[in-house]
């Protein structure tokens, strides 16, 4: 049987200035979907700047062939977050 390879997609998504309990708490509710994993990024900033967030973001990680509910979910999840805090920057890293 020959194993095909289905891909893996990733993305930045950085919210400015949200705590990190906000960031974790975005991060168990995207891998609630199946397939989603989540990544805190480590803020890379070296001056400490308690205004800022504690983290440098979140990486997504799903597969290419998400189902459209999948992803519909996905995007409700982060809008969710985006209508409650703000807007958001999104970076695909393909």
């Amino acid at each position: 049987m020959q194993q095909t390879d289905i891909g893996e997609r990733q993305e930045r998504i950085v919210y400015p200035n949200l705590p990190l309990a906000i960031y974790r708490e975005i991060s168990a509710h995207l891998r609630q979907v199946t397939g989603v994993q989540t990544l805190q990024i480590p803020q890379d900033d070296s001056q400490f700047d308690y205004a800022r967030s504690q983290i440098g973001g979140l990486l997504i990680s799903y597969p290419s062939d998400l189902g459209e509910g999948d992803r519909a979910l996905v995007e409700a999840i982060l809008k969710h977050y985006a209508d409650r805090y703000g807007t958001y920057e999104r970076q695909s890293m393909d």
